[in-house]
């Protein structure tokens, strides 16, 4: 036996290895299909387009049946898609890696959640995400409080006069009492935003801030007729605070943090859910 025919078994084996299957990036109403270009997760340049159910649609790319990593790049693709559709229609964005066998797997979970579908398409139709991250500069905001609040401004005089042995508990004092007067000062100033922008918003989403210097991690879902206004109210109140406050506006987006769509496979029957946050 030559050697090209001891390895011709191995190679097929290999490349029929993995399964192929279907990659959803959103559920669109659309009864024409479409197609939108070679930019399918993965990076082999699958061909993007949607599967129909009844005037639904899922938008779709062909992969290989594994587990998607959140890696840059595959979150990239997957938010790059969701970007490109909703240029034209109202797109319900699904959870990161949401993997299916086949085309008629896709067709029976969205008959089978057809009705809450149709709901929030409804309810997002028009809208669009605008996320808002408001930082400041701690060591900046704590000097400014210590000359403003007379209680903490009087400990820290005495803390200082005094010999260092004798301090202790004035010092875990005036360390609470800062970190009280931080608390208020950023409770008050999200509030102070959150009612700048609460006329202009539909909706709004309070997400976890990260770090020390984050103050407000938000999401706000907008009318698109009302982008631009919203977009003056950003900026009026980002002016406002201008060197106590950075803000950081991004969008806009699909409403990701408005929408939650799970769609999946169980034991080979469907399972669906579909929601408004």
């Amino acid at each position: 036996m030559t050697p090209e025919t001891e390895q011709s078994p191995t190679t097929t084996a290999t490349a029929t290895a993995t399964p192929e299957g279907k990659y959803v990036y959103c559920i669109i109403e659309s009864s024409e299909p479409r197609s939108f270009g070679p930019m399918g997760i993965g990076g082999r340049g699958d061909e993007v387009y949607t599967v129909h159910h009844q005037g639904l649609a899922a938008v779709v790319s062909n992969t290989p049946l594994v587990v998607y990593d959140p890696t840059r790049d595959n979150v990239f693709a997957h938010e790059q898609v969701n970007e490109t559709v909703m240029r034209e229609f109202t797109v319900l964005p699904m959870a990161f890696g949401a993997l299916f066998r086949t085309e008629d797997d896709i067709i029976e979970l969205m008959r089978g959640t057809e009705d809450a579908l149709r709901d929030v398409l409804n309810k997002m139709a028009g809208k669009v995400e605008y996320g808002l991250k408001v930082n400041w500069d701690r060591d900046r905001v704590i000097a400014e409080i210590e000359q403003e609040n007379e209680e903490i401004r009087n400990l820290k005089e005495q803390i200082t006069s005094r010999a260092t042995g004798s301090t202790y508990f004035a010092r875990m004092q005036l360390g609470r009492l800062v970190e009280q007067a931080l608390s208020e000062q950023s409770d008050s100033y999200v509030r102070e935003v959150y009612a700048a922008l609460r006329d202009t918003a539909v909706a709004s989403r309070a997400n976890k801030p990260i770090g020390d210097k984050m103050i407000m991690n938000a999401a706000f879902l907008v009318e698109r007729e009302r982008e631009t206004e919203f977009d003056r109210k950003v900026k009026e109140i980002a002016a406002k605070y201008e060197g106590k406050l950075s803000f950081k506006y991004t969008g806009p987006w699909p409403p990701y943090n408005f929408v939650h769509i799970r769609l999946k496979l169980e034991r080979g029957e469907g399972a669906t859910e579909a929601m408004t946050r």
